[in-house]
């Protein structure tokens, strides 16, 4: 809900428990009011009669007060707008207006708040969708040339607190997704990536709190939805104000040059505001995403199979229909070929960017396998590249200009690869009708689209602003899958890069991403837990492969274990099934068949996270409706000590719920003790828990 005051200088959005204000005043100067608890327009608009702090020498009232700060002026905290023109840098602007879009009420409501700098239009957007605060900027130019160097979504003021804890996301390839917290000290902590991607080394999102719990307690989050380069700077100021800062591009060496009528739209900076500690928080994210963000969220996503580690590049129409048979006879949905399908792949040395079927290998293309998957109850899906290009390629040798370089520079290659130049016109449109092609040329359901290596050589040479390509790569690539998906609504698409393409903006257009590469059921329980901080099970796709696991760490797990860990989000499959025994692949098939029944819990369900992943026992609950399941891990037991208790979450504690695996019955607020303690014995061991009311 947007609410207005009288005086039209005072805004107040307003969701189902927090508000967010900002006003106006009398110099024209955009301050913050409120980010937190529900709130009145009466209150914003007394908070708003308050004055500015008190001059004191060598600062600025307006630091760490301000909406939106820019550069130039009585400012001097880190600018979130750097404007450069032939003549002068920085930027000195006026409010112009402010209009709506969507009506003053409820979750599409849009704020604009329009400002100018002579001929540059800047505009403020702000949008309340449950408990999320959408925030972006656009910039237009109806002047000469000028030069964005920096044009940040959003500056988030928290509240004037002690102590505050900031909670981020880290790792590396194979390593994801995990979860550290430490207090805040005084200057600014920088994360980001300069890759070209989002980046294995950290997701774009951060979490402050001050004595927070995982169900109690004030959280207050921030996610950004861009796949490039992006930066988000958290700075304790002098005062100990706490300002966040974030939007693409990691540096200020650039990010666009305008034209005169030429504009700039960023990519959203997300906010929420929780108070119901870190788990109340994911699960306000998870909802938002499930709303307005994830495509056909509504839908649950169908197990997988993928043969890339059954094959590698060594594969053939008729091994593919072998695995086909096993996938579906054990209840898998989906039948994805990974690399090694088209050119000449037949290693990591050739083929990309030759976006056709390989003839020796299927010599009438992918349509007979295709129908020979679908005649067995199952979609198909293939594996792509499209952003990548081998040297060794028809492509390549075509278009050698085609691939981001610097003149005079050695090409660096990452997996003997180069990165194509997507912000091209004509590279562009050779994928679109390449893939295109594809997509009509067999009945292909799903798109697994990967991303293998990071920017080095970011060159355009003979372009007179070359930098753009780091935004408009990946503008680029969202037109393209956005196109793509217009032209062809039934498929699917993932976003895969090993787990570095992840955030909001990857994700409003693909229906799961991969979350690494890593799929070792024991690390993968710390990775999940981390993503699921921001992000839903619904997209999280999760695989059981082999043990050992040849392709990391050598561990061995038993199936029970894999497939637990892997029920924990999207359910797919990519062992070598052919050399599964007959008990292997029967007891697959039953849990398959369970975790279908619990899909839409784990999907669509609302994530409790009861004990987190750090030796012995961890546990995951989704509630829907009157149902419940749990998935519990035993990593280790030692000395035959008992298991320990969990004490469920989210159930009526006026009501009975049947523990399907026991038969016992409990009330709402329930311990559980006699199915775990039965479910699990011993070292890396798990078990699934179903609760119904009765």
């Amino acid at each position: 809900m947007l609410e207005i005051a009288d005086n039209g200088r005072t805004w107040l959005l307003t969701g189902r428990a927090s508000s967010y204000a900002v006003h106006l005043n009398e110099n024209d100067e955009l301050l913050h009011l409120h980010w937190g608890p529900r709130i009145a327009l009466a209150d914003a608009e007394a908070l708003a009669a308050r004055p500015l702090p008190a001059y004191r020498p060598f600062e600025s009232p307006l630091d760490g007060h301000e909406e939106y700060p820019v550069e130039g002026g009585p400012r001097f905290v880190r600018p979130a707008l750097s404007v450069r023109t032939d003549e002068r840098r920085g930027t000195q602007w006026s409010f112009e207006a402010y209009d709506t879009e969507g009506g003053e009420g409820g979750d599409d409501g849009e704020l604009r708040l329009r400002f100018c700098d002579d001929a540059v239009r800047i505009t403020l957007h702000y949008r309340m969708r449950h408990d999320v605060v959408e925030r972006w900027v656009t910039v237009d130019n109806e002047g000469p040339a000028l030069e964005l160097l920096r044009a940040d979504s959003a500056t988030w003021t928290l509240p004037e607190r002690e102590d505050w804890r900031l909670s981020q996301l880290h790792g590396r390839w194979a390593a994801e997704s995990r979860l550290t917290s430490a207090p805040l000290t005084y200057g600014e902590k920088v994360i980001g990536s300069r890759r070209g991607h989002t980046g294995h080394q950290h997701l774009p999102w951060v979490a402050l709190d001050t004595d927070a719990t995982e169900e109690s307690g004030e959280v207050y989050g921030g996610a950004l939805g861009w796949s490039g380069s992006w930066r988000i700077v958290v700075a304790q100021l002098p005062d100990a104000r706490v300002q966040i800062t974030g939007g693409a591009g990691y540096d200020d060496s650039g990010l666009l040059r305008l034209e005169a009528g030429q504009s700039y739209t960023t990519p959203v900076f997300a906010g929420l505001w929780s108070d119901g500690g870190f788990g109340g928080a994911s699960r306000a994210w998870h909802a938002y995403q499930r709303a307005y963000v994830i495509p056909d969220a509504d839908r649950d996503r169908p197990v997988l199979f993928n043969s890339w580690e059954a094959t590698e590049f060594d594969i053939s129409e008729e091994q593919q229909e072998a695995l086909a048979r096993r996938a579906a006879a054990i209840g898998v949905e989906l039948f994805v070929v990974d690399d090694g399908w088209f050119g000449k792949r037949t290693s990591d040395r050739a083929g990309l960017g030759d976006w056709t079927p390989n003839p020796d290998r299927f010599p009438n293309g992918l349509k007979p396998l295709a129908d020979h998957v679908h005649a067995l109850g199952m979609q198909f899906g293939i594996w792509v590249e499209p952003e990548m290009v081998n040297p060794d390629s028809d492509l390549y040798r075509a278009h050698p200009d085609w691939v981001q370089f610097q003149t005079g520079r050695k090409r660096t290659e990452f997996r003997n690869q180069l990165v194509l130049n997507l912000a091209r016109e004509d590279v562009r449109e050779y994928l679109w009708e390449r893939l295109d092609g594809l997509l009509s040329s067999a009945p292909i359901d799903y798109v697994k689209w990967d991303f293998n290596r990071c920017f080095t050589d970011a060159g355009w040479p003979g372009e007179a602003y070359p930098h753009r390509l780091w935004i408009d790569h990946v503008r680029a690539l969202y037109g393209l899958l956005d196109r793509l998906r217009a032209a062809r609504p039934g498929v699917a698409f993932e976003s895969c890069s090993g787990g570095g393409r992840i955030d909001l903006g990857i994700m409003s257009r693909t229906d799961e991403v991969w979350t690494s590469d890593n799929t070792d059921p024991l690390d993968r329980l710390a990775i999940q837990h981390g993503f699921s901080q921001i992000h839903p099970a619904r997209v999280m796709a999760a695989w059981v492969t082999d043990s050992p696991n040849t392709q990391l760490n050598g561990r061995v797990s038993s199936l029970r274990f894999r497939f637990v860990s892997s029920m924990a989000g999207v359910l797919g499959v990519g062992g070598d099934l052919t050399r599964w025994s007959e008990e292997e692949l029967a007891e697959a098939g039953e849990w398959v068949a369970r975790y279908k029944e619990i899909r839409p819990l784990v999907q669509r369900g609302d994530l409790y996270r009861l004990r987190p992943p750090r030796g012995g026992l961890s546990a995951v609950q989704y509630v829907r409706g009157d149902e419940a399941v749990v998935l519990a891990w035993l990593q280790a037991q030692s000395y035959g000590e008992p298991v320990p208790a969990l004490r469920l979450r989210g159930l009526d504690p006026e009501a009975s719920y049947e523990c399907r695996e026991t038969g016992e019955v409990h009330r709402g607020a329930v311990l559980l003790h006699h199915g775990l303690r039965t479910g699990l014995r011993g070292d890396l061991d798990a078990t699934v828990i179903r609760l119904r009311r009765t």
